[in-house]
């Protein structure tokens, strides 16, 4: 049973997962990589009254930073990135959405107030959140665990894995990210990936075709 309610919403043209998280007393939440067009998500806070603790990213890419400044005027909260990709918050060519003019314009946000770092332990709607470095879809991906419950962003998804071809990306880390730190996780863990349905760990070590356990 998860410690918080988890509310998943799936924006803008790439389907970027972007997760909201309710503490137990309805009042308080945090919301994991606002995607592009986040108004579906903005309607569900303001429809519940929330008030947001904490923006937390994954990673810089467009499609999972789109909704972030728009967010954080509307409920005054901190972001919280990878200081390895402090600059792409203000740079659209490294946050990638430079490259695809035919998906989105070009996406510029202020930088984040808070850099997070491996083993870093976050105090969040009254729990623990520790953020593991896992790098490899990009230089500063990270993963969120609480619990059993783990937001991996486009690190690990259900039998598949993130694309390494974007700037700051390596295979290498990638696979290693996955092997030596998220299949360490117990079975039972669910993963919240950036994109596609929620899977277990259990169920990528003993499946996932592109890194076999």
């Amino acid at each position: 049973m998860a410690l918080f309610k988890i509310e998943t919403f799936s924006l803008g043209p790439l389907q970027t997962n972007a997760y909201l998280l309710i503490a137990e007393d309805n009042q308080r939440a945090v919301v994991i990589d606002p995607g592009m067009n986040p108004g579906s998500l903005i309607r569900r806070i303001d429809t519940l009254k929330l008030r947001i603790e904490a923006i937390l990213l994954t990673h810089a890419h467009f499609d999972h930073m789109g909704g972030v400044q728009e967010m954080r005027q509307h409920y005054n909260c901190p972001v919280y990135l990878h200081d390895l990709e402090a600059e792409w918050m203000t740079n659209p060519r490294l946050n990638g959405s430079a490259m695809w003019p035919d998906v989105t314009p070009p996406i510029i946000a202020e930088p984040a107030e808070y850099a997070l770092d491996k083993g870093q332990k976050l105090e969040l709607i009254g729990h623990t959140f520790t953020v593991y470095h896992t790098p490899g879809h990009s230089p500063g991906s990270v993963s969120f665990l609480c619990g059993t419950e783990l937001f991996s962003g486009d690190v690990l998804f259900r039998m598949g894995v993130g694309r390494t071809d974007l700037t700051g990306g390596s295979e290498r880390d990638l696979i290693d990210s996955i092997r030596t730190v998220l299949y360490r996780f117990a079975d039972e863990t669910k993963v919240y990936p950036g994109h596609g349905p929620r899977t277990t760990i259990g169920a990528e070590k003993a499946g996932n075709p592109y890194v076999p356990a």
